[in-house]
């Protein structure tokens, strides 16, 4: 993704960028430590602008109130034995899933 200035662009592309997808089609971005859960109280575009933009307060404030946290191994195998779907965007370096 091509980092723009203008938030409003920011969230229109990664909004079209943004899908369900099965978990079982992310087992590899697990694996890697690259997945992470976005509570669901937080909107998973406007995370991922604030990702895109480098907003480190807001994202390390996400992070240690446990809004954005690492998928566990137990939700990930239940995820996957359940045939789950998930919301997921790509924003390096995370891919994000709620």
């Amino acid at each position: 993704m091509t980092k723009t200035t203008n938030p409003d662009t920011q969230r229109l592309k990664i909004n079209s960028e943004t899908a369900r997808i099965r978990w079982s089609d992310l087992q590899r971005y697990f694996a890697s430590g690259r997945t992470r859960l976005v509570d669901k109280d937080l909107d998973l575009i406007e995370v991922a602008v604030q990702i895109h933009q480098d907003n480190a307060g807001k994202i390390q404030r996400w992070m240690s109130d446990g809004k954005i946290r690492l998928v566990s191994d137990e939700e990930a195998l239940q995820w996957l034995e359940l045939e789950f779907e998930v919301w997921a965007c790509v924003v390096k370096p995370w891919v994000l899933v709620q």
